[in-house]
Protein backbone atom coordinates (compact mmCIF):
# COMPACT_ATOMS: atom_id res chain seq x y z
CA UNK A 1 0.00 0.00 0.00
CA UNK A 2 1.40 3.40 -0.97
CA UNK A 3 1.63 6.52 1.18
CA UNK A 4 -1.23 8.21 -0.69
CA UNK A 5 -3.44 5.12 -0.36
CA UNK A 6 -2.81 5.06 3.39
CA UNK A 7 -3.64 8.75 3.76
CA UNK A 8 -6.89 8.11 1.83
CA UNK A 9 -7.65 5.19 4.15
CA UNK A 10 -7.10 7.41 7.18
CA UNK A 11 -9.33 10.14 5.76
CA UNK A 12 -12.05 7.56 5.09
CA UNK A 13 -11.93 6.44 8.74
CA UNK A 14 -11.74 9.83 10.42
CA UNK A 15 -13.84 10.26 13.54
CA UNK A 16 -15.46 13.67 14.08
CA UNK A 17 -15.90 13.04 17.79
CA UNK A 18 -12.20 12.30 18.18
CA UNK A 19 -11.31 15.38 16.15
CA UNK A 20 -13.43 17.62 18.38
CA UNK A 21 -11.77 16.15 21.49
CA UNK A 22 -8.34 16.83 19.98
CA UNK A 23 -9.23 20.42 19.16
CA UNK A 24 -10.89 21.04 22.52
CA UNK A 25 -7.88 19.71 24.42
CA UNK A 26 -5.43 21.77 22.37
CA UNK A 27 -3.13 18.83 21.67
CA UNK A 28 -0.28 19.13 19.19
CA UNK A 29 -0.03 22.91 19.68
CA UNK A 30 -0.79 23.50 16.00
CA UNK A 31 2.11 21.36 14.79
CA UNK A 32 0.12 18.16 14.29
CA UNK A 33 -3.50 17.67 13.27
CA UNK A 34 -5.65 14.65 14.09
CA UNK A 35 -8.31 12.62 12.31
CA UNK A 36 -9.61 11.36 15.65
CA UNK A 37 -8.90 7.67 14.99
CA UNK A 38 -8.27 5.43 18.00
CA UNK A 39 -5.21 3.21 18.48
CA UNK A 40 -7.20 -0.04 18.21
CA UNK A 41 -8.40 0.84 14.72
CA UNK A 42 -4.93 2.08 13.73
CA UNK A 43 -3.36 -1.23 14.77
CA UNK A 44 -5.86 -3.07 12.57
CA UNK A 45 -4.91 -0.80 9.68
CA UNK A 46 -1.22 -1.49 10.33
CA UNK A 47 -1.83 -5.23 9.93
CA UNK A 48 -3.59 -4.51 6.67
CA UNK A 49 -0.67 -2.38 5.45
CA UNK A 50 2.13 -4.68 6.61
CA UNK A 51 5.74 -3.82 7.50
CA UNK A 52 7.33 -1.33 5.13
CA UNK A 53 10.36 0.77 6.06
CA UNK A 54 10.06 3.25 3.18
CA UNK A 55 6.37 3.87 3.74
CA UNK A 56 7.02 4.22 7.49
CA UNK A 57 9.54 7.00 6.82
CA UNK A 58 7.04 8.77 4.55
CA UNK A 59 4.24 8.50 7.10
CA UNK A 60 6.44 9.90 9.86
CA UNK A 61 6.95 13.10 7.87
CA UNK A 62 3.20 13.72 7.70
CA UNK A 63 1.63 16.42 9.89
CA UNK A 64 -1.25 14.05 10.67
CA UNK A 65 -0.96 12.33 14.06
CA UNK A 66 -2.49 9.06 12.88
CA UNK A 67 -0.02 8.84 9.99
CA UNK A 68 2.87 9.22 12.44
CA UNK A 69 1.34 6.61 14.73
CA UNK A 70 0.92 4.21 11.80
CA UNK A 71 4.58 4.82 10.96
CA UNK A 72 5.58 3.39 14.34
CA UNK A 73 3.39 0.32 13.76
CA UNK A 74 4.53 -0.56 10.21
CA UNK A 75 8.24 0.26 10.59
CA UNK A 76 10.80 -2.56 10.26
CA UNK A 77 12.93 -2.69 13.43
CA UNK A 78 16.06 -4.08 11.78
CA UNK A 79 16.12 -1.22 9.27
CA UNK A 80 15.94 1.57 11.85
CA UNK A 81 19.29 3.30 12.28
CA UNK A 82 20.55 5.17 15.32
CA UNK A 83 20.57 8.33 13.19
CA UNK A 84 16.89 7.83 12.36
CA UNK A 85 15.98 7.27 16.01
CA UNK A 86 17.87 10.39 17.11
CA UNK A 87 16.08 12.49 14.49
CA UNK A 88 12.62 11.15 15.20
CA UNK A 89 12.79 11.36 18.99
CA UNK A 90 13.20 15.13 18.67
CA UNK A 91 9.85 15.21 16.85
CA UNK A 92 7.87 13.32 19.55
CA UNK A 93 6.66 16.54 21.11
CA UNK A 94 3.24 15.11 21.96
CA UNK A 95 3.02 12.59 24.81
CA UNK A 96 0.76 10.13 22.97
CA UNK A 97 3.17 10.02 20.04
CA UNK A 98 6.23 9.36 22.19
CA UNK A 99 4.30 6.65 24.04
CA UNK A 100 3.44 4.85 20.80
CA UNK A 101 6.93 5.44 19.41
CA UNK A 102 8.76 3.76 22.30
CA UNK A 103 6.26 1.73 24.29
CA UNK A 104 2.99 -0.15 23.66
CA UNK A 105 5.14 -3.00 22.30
CA UNK A 106 6.49 -0.35 19.94
CA UNK A 107 8.85 -0.97 17.06
CA UNK A 108 11.71 1.08 18.50
CA UNK A 109 11.84 -1.30 21.47
CA UNK A 110 12.72 -4.09 19.01
CA UNK A 111 15.80 -2.49 17.44
CA UNK A 112 19.10 -4.36 18.08
CA UNK A 113 20.56 -1.35 19.95
CA UNK A 114 17.58 -0.69 22.21
CA UNK A 115 19.44 -1.19 25.51
CA UNK A 116 22.19 1.26 24.56
CA UNK A 117 19.57 3.70 23.26
CA UNK A 118 17.60 3.64 26.51
CA UNK A 119 20.73 4.08 28.62
CA UNK A 120 22.00 7.02 26.56
CA UNK A 121 18.66 8.78 26.40
CA UNK A 122 18.02 8.50 30.13
CA UNK A 123 21.30 10.34 30.71
CA UNK A 124 20.42 13.06 28.17
CA UNK A 125 19.83 16.73 28.98
CA UNK A 126 16.89 16.64 26.55
CA UNK A 127 13.59 15.87 28.27
CA UNK A 128 12.16 14.24 25.10
CA UNK A 129 15.02 11.75 25.13
CA UNK A 130 14.75 11.13 28.87
CA UNK A 131 11.03 10.41 28.51
CA UNK A 132 11.66 8.06 25.61
CA UNK A 133 14.53 6.41 27.45
CA UNK A 134 12.31 5.50 30.40
CA UNK A 135 9.56 4.31 28.04
CA UNK A 136 12.13 2.00 26.47
CA UNK A 137 13.20 0.91 29.96
CA UNK A 138 9.57 -0.15 30.52
CA UNK A 139 9.87 -2.39 27.46
CA UNK A 140 13.31 -3.70 28.47
CA UNK A 141 11.83 -4.84 31.79
CA UNK A 142 9.75 -7.34 29.79
CA UNK A 143 12.80 -8.85 28.07
CA UNK A 144 13.96 -12.14 29.62
CA UNK A 145 16.40 -13.04 26.80
CA UNK A 146 19.02 -10.28 27.07
CA UNK A 147 21.53 -11.56 29.65
CA UNK A 148 22.80 -8.02 30.26
CA UNK A 149 19.45 -7.10 31.82
CA UNK A 150 20.37 -8.17 35.33
CA UNK A 151 18.89 -6.96 38.61
CA UNK A 152 21.94 -4.73 39.04
CA UNK A 153 21.20 -3.13 35.68
CA UNK A 154 17.65 -2.23 36.67
CA UNK A 155 18.52 -1.22 40.24
CA UNK A 156 20.58 1.68 38.88
CA UNK A 157 17.46 3.06 37.21
CA UNK A 158 15.31 2.41 40.25
CA UNK A 159 17.68 4.67 42.18
CA UNK A 160 17.45 7.36 39.49
CA UNK A 161 13.66 7.20 39.60
CA UNK A 162 13.58 7.40 43.39
CA UNK A 163 15.94 10.36 43.51
CA UNK A 164 14.70 12.38 40.53
CA UNK A 165 11.04 11.71 39.77
CA UNK A 166 9.65 14.51 41.93
CA UNK A 167 11.74 17.17 40.20
CA UNK A 168 11.48 15.86 36.64
CA UNK A 169 9.63 17.35 33.66
CA UNK A 170 5.93 16.47 33.57
CA UNK A 171 5.96 13.67 31.01
CA UNK A 172 9.35 12.33 32.06
CA UNK A 173 7.67 11.71 35.44
CA UNK A 174 4.96 9.78 33.60
CA UNK A 175 7.53 7.55 31.87
CA UNK A 176 9.58 7.03 35.04
CA UNK A 177 6.45 6.02 36.91
CA UNK A 178 5.55 3.47 34.23
CA UNK A 179 9.10 2.08 34.19
CA UNK A 180 9.04 1.72 37.99
CA UNK A 181 5.86 -0.32 37.78
CA UNK A 182 7.11 -2.61 34.99
CA UNK A 183 10.52 -3.20 36.57
CA UNK A 184 8.66 -4.24 39.71
CA UNK A 185 6.85 -6.91 37.71
CA UNK A 186 10.10 -8.53 36.57
CA UNK A 187 10.97 -10.75 39.56
CA UNK A 188 10.61 -11.02 43.34
CA UNK A 189 13.74 -9.04 44.16
CA UNK A 190 12.87 -6.11 41.91
CA UNK A 191 9.25 -6.30 42.99
CA UNK A 192 10.18 -5.72 46.61
CA UNK A 193 12.55 -2.86 45.80
CA UNK A 194 10.16 -1.19 43.36
CA UNK A 195 7.28 -1.42 45.81
CA UNK A 196 9.32 0.19 48.59
CA UNK A 197 10.36 3.01 46.26
CA UNK A 198 6.78 3.54 45.09
CA UNK A 199 5.61 3.80 48.69
CA UNK A 200 8.43 6.21 49.54
CA UNK A 201 7.64 8.40 46.52
CA UNK A 202 3.91 8.47 47.12
CA UNK A 203 1.37 9.56 44.48
CA UNK A 204 2.91 10.88 41.26
CA UNK A 205 1.08 13.84 39.76
CA UNK A 206 1.17 14.21 35.97
CA UNK A 207 -0.74 16.84 33.98
CA UNK A 208 -2.20 15.16 30.89
CA UNK A 209 -4.19 18.18 29.83
CA UNK A 210 -7.94 18.29 29.30
CA UNK A 211 -8.76 14.61 29.68
CA UNK A 212 -9.35 12.02 32.38
CA UNK A 213 -5.92 10.37 32.21
CA UNK A 214 -4.15 9.78 35.51
CA UNK A 215 -0.66 8.58 36.39
CA UNK A 216 -0.33 4.88 37.14
CA UNK A 217 -0.79 3.99 40.79
CA UNK A 218 2.32 1.83 41.11
CA UNK A 219 1.61 0.67 44.66
CA UNK A 220 -1.87 -0.47 43.64
CA UNK A 221 -0.50 -2.42 40.67
CA UNK A 222 2.32 -4.06 42.63
CA UNK A 223 0.03 -5.07 45.49
CA UNK A 224 -2.68 -6.56 43.28
CA UNK A 225 -3.58 -10.11 44.38
CA UNK A 226 -2.18 -11.79 41.28
CA UNK A 227 1.16 -9.98 41.67
CA UNK A 228 1.47 -10.67 45.41
CA UNK A 229 0.70 -14.37 44.86
CA UNK A 230 3.35 -14.51 42.15
CA UNK A 231 6.16 -13.14 44.31
CA UNK A 232 5.37 -14.24 47.85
Amino acid sequence: MTYQEIIQLLEKNKDERGIKHWERAGYGKGKVSSLGIGLTKLRKMAKQIGRDHIVALELWESDILEAKLLSTFVEEPKKITREQAEKQVEETNFWMLSHAYCSCNGTLAKVPFVRELAMDWIESDDHLRRRSGYLLMYELAKDKKDKALTDDFFEKYLDLIKNNIKSEENFVKDAMNSALMRIGMRNKNLWGKSLKIAKDIGPVMVDYGANSCQAINVVKHLTADRVVKKFQ
